[in-house]
């Protein structure tokens, strides 16, 4: 008992680390959601709006595409998130922690690739 007390507030923090980083993964899946369906939601408003002749989007895009590969990205945080909590957790009991930041390394090169994306995305159809 006085070894699991001396290290709750590693533990806690642990707890902490992992909710935010599963915030910022529902957080890509709803941006992923939105991406997915904001070309339907343009469609309606200008159709309830009588303008559909005046605003026309394009049939095919790859807003679909996009917002599918954000919401498995989002998917993808989730479950490296709760990896490295077990692994944290794991450290913090046996007291041998080493920081490791591959998969924050990992996390922002595909976050970049995903905006990079978006950007040619933007410029293609803008």
């Amino acid at each position: 008992m006085q070894n699991e007390n001396k290290h709750i507030s590693d533990h806690l923090a642990n707890e902490r680390t992992f909710l935010a980083w599963v915030r910022t993964a529902i957080a890509i899946m709803a941006f992923g959601f939105v991406v997915a369906k904001f070309t339907l939601f343009v469609r309606r408003l200008a159709l309830l709006m009588g303008n559909d002749r005046v605003f026309s989007a394009p049939v095919k895009g790859y807003s679909g595409m996009l917002g599918i590969l954000l919401v498995c990205l989002g998917l993808l945080t989730a479950l490296f998130a709760l990896i490295r909590y077990r692994r944290t957790k794991k450290n913090i009991e046996e007291e041998n922690f080493a920081h490791s930041s591959k998969f924050i390394n990992w996390f922002t090169g595909i976050i970049m690739v995903c905006g990079i994306l978006l950007i040619i995305y933007l410029i293609m159809n803008g």
